[in-house]
């Protein structure tokens, strides 16, 4: 697991080990109902960077009556101020398990998180999937959004094509991409992220998940040969489900 560093201004208790794991996804890749599962089954807390946005500009505060300010006038708000609200929200929330959904969007947003937090992620979690799907997805969901149109979904693809994809790429390169196929149906799709969240279960012993709940195939293969030669010796067929 990932330690705060030392340099860290003081924010989450010295020694204390916080997991922080990004979810990333084009629009209507399912990425907001995957997080959800992961919340129920595993105990991290999620957070949106754009609902912590729209929550703080609900405020009477200077801050919030800004970003307000800014998104009714189409304007980004900056990559300092969502990670500051990002670490805001982790140290109130008293657990020390995150999953940060859509973010970081940009490598300006990276920077920035790298900056100001100065925790490693366990991985990045990218839900991977098709135009045509997530296209599909959103045009038949019923939420009434002002950009469910055509036009700007197809703008928002390419936003996320120029702005999200190096992202994706750079974790890629330090071996912390955790990729699913997203064009499945939901649950087909949890098992495989049920699968990496149980691998860093074991690799990090997280609590509300204990190993000896997991499948057979969820173990590391050391575990799993040790499983198979007790079974073996001593013919215990129940340690074998």
């Amino acid at each position: 697991m990932a330690h705060t560093n030392k340099n860290h201004t003081e924010s989450f208790p010295p020694g204390k080990k916080i997991t922080i794991v990004f979810v990333i996804g084009g629009p209507g890749s399912g990425k907001g109902t995957q997080c959800a599962k992961i919340v129920k089954q595993f105990g991290f807390t999620h957070l949106s960077a754009g609902d912590l946005l729209r929550e703080e500009a609900k405020s009477e505060t200077e801050q919030g009556t800004m970003i307000k300010n800014l998104m009714h006038e189409g304007k980004l708000v900056s990559s300092d101020l969502i990670v500051k609200l990002l670490l805001k929200a982790m140290l109130q929330s008293g657990n020390d398990k995150f999953l940060v959904d859509g973010f970081p969007r940009n490598e300006e947003n990276r920077h920035a998180y790298e900056n100001t937090i100065h925790i490693e992620p366990e991985f990045l979690l990218f839900i991977d999937c098709s135009k045509e799907e997530m296209e599909r997805r959103i045009l038949n969901r019923n939420q009434g959004r002002d950009d469910d149109n055509i036009d700007t979904i197809r703008r928002r693809f390419d936003v996320f094509q120029q702005s999200t994809m190096p992202v994706i790429q750079y974790y890629e390169k330090k071996g912390k991409l955790r990729k699913v196929d997203g064009n499945r149906q939901v649950d087909e799709v949890f098992e495989d992220v049920k699968a990496i969240f149980a691998q860093l279960n074991n690799q990090g012993n997280l609590p509300g998940q204990q190993a000896g709940g997991l499948s057979r195939t969820q173990m590391n293969p050391f575990k799993r040969w040790f499983l198979d030669f007790f079974c073996g010796c001593f013919g215990t067929q129940e340690a074998r489900n």
